[in-house]
């Protein structure tokens, strides 16, 4: 991973375009070829990305110290313009483990893809923990009508688990062998900041019983 911390200015072009004015923020860049701008606060959510596939390439510039050009495969391009560079530092972090869940919210992921019915009549399991370039998709499914469905599996929903399956959703949804690919957020208890999130950006919230899917209970779900 290389961090670079620079004054700069950002502009995105593509479907839609965006402008960043010139201020000090922290630029990373990861193995696997995303790029990420970052101001000092809104948690872990950058200002502006590029999601791989994509490729960085410095162009010329008068004008400033460098000016990067990241492209992905649409054409879509994230010109940084760097006035000053004030730290630039690359580190080897190695093969991560990936997130280890605990025990309710795997035997959830567990019980689903033995039961993927659940989420629906005729539902198939394509794939458990399907790989992605920014982390694996808890169920990947197709529906009876044979459209691929992402399934992300909490055991408490709320609005991080949300932003994550829509970062899932607009990677899947740039392979044309799975596109179209829809949302379903599954979770014993859904906030209802997360639920309307979830709703305004047409992803289905489906309320698990833990209890219920080990059997011991009715299997009756409650689809919001």
């Amino acid at each position: 991973m290389r961090l670079v911390i620079a004054r700069c200015r950002v502009d995105y072009i593509g479907r839609l375009t965006a402008h960043l004015p010139t201020a000090r923020r922290l630029l990373l860049i990861k193995a696997d070829g995303s790029v990420s701008i970052h101001a000092d606060d809104r948690a872990y959510k950058p200002l502006n990305w590029m999601s791989p596939p994509c490729w960085m390439a410095e162009e010329p510039s008068e004008e400033a110290e460098a000016l990067w050009v990241v492209t992905n495969k649409a054409g879509e391009q994230l010109r940084i313009t760097l006035e000053e560079i004030e730290h630039d530092t690359s580190h080897e972090l190695g093969v991560d483990p990936g997130l280890i869940k605990d025990g309710v919210e795997a035997h959830l992921q567990e019980l689903l893809a033995e039961h993927v019915e659940t989420l629906g009549a005729g539902y198939t399991l394509i794939r458990r923990e399907y790989p992605t370039a920014i982390g694996p998709v808890d169920l990947l499914c197709r529906d009876a009508d044979g459209a691929t469905i992402a399934v992300e599996i909490k055991r408490r929903g709320e609005i991080d688990g949300v932003e994550q399956l829509t970062r899932y959703l607009e990677l899947l949804n740039r392979d044309p062998l799975l596109a179209p690919v829809s949302g379903v957020f599954a979770a014993q208890q859904i906030k209802p900041q997360a639920k309307t999130l979830a709703t305004d950006r047409g992803i289905r919230c489906l309320v698990l019983d833990y209890e219920a899917l080990r059997g011991t209970e009715s299997t009756e779900f409650r689809l919001f």
